[in-house]
C-alpha cells in the first residue's frame, strides 16, 4: 500500500482524471515531488481502478489550479475528508454558478475560499 492518501472514487466518471505520472510530467516535476504535493495537502488523489490519479480540472497548462492548494486546506481545517473534498469542488452550485473548481478555474477563487471557510462542519 501506497503512503500517499487517496480518496475512493466518488467522482461522476464524466469527470477526467490524470495519471500521477501524467501530473508530473505536464507540472515539469518528478513523480517524488507530485507525492509529496498530495501529501501536503496541496493536491487529492483517488483511485479509480486501483490508478492513483488527479481530476484533470485541478491542472492549468503547467501548474496547478491557483487557489486550489488553500480550498483544500480550508476544507481539511474544517473537518472535511479526501473524498468530501472531491465532492464538494465537483458539487454544482447555482449561485456560483457551475462547481468550486470551475470558479477556482474561471479566476473567482476569493468567493470559493470564502464559502469553503463559512463551511464549518
Amino acid at each position: 500500500m501506497s503512503s500517499v492518501p487517496s480518496a475512493p472514487d466518488v467522482l461522476s466518471t464524466e469527470v477526467d482524471v490524470v495519471s500521477i505520472s501524467a501530473v508530473a510530467e505536464r507540472l515539469g516535476y518528478p513523480l517524488t515531488r507530485v507525492h509529496q504535493l498530495i501529501r501536503d495537502g496541496q493536491l487529492v488523489a483517488m483511485r479509480r481502478e486501483r490508478e492513483l490519479v488527479i481530476p484533470e480540472a485541478f491542472l492549468t497548462m503547467g501548474s496547478v489550479v491557483k487557489g486550489l492548494p488553500g480550498t483544500i486546506t480550508l476544507l481539511r481545517d474544517n473537518g472535511y475528508t479526501e473524498d468530501e473534498i472531491l465532492e464538494w469542488l465537483f458539487t454544482p452550485d447555482d449561485t456560483l454558478p457551475g462547481t468550486p473548481i470551475d470558479a477556482l478555474r474561471g479566476d473567482r477563487g476569493r468567493e470559493v475560499k470564502r464559502r469553503a471557510q463559512a463551511m464549518a462542519l
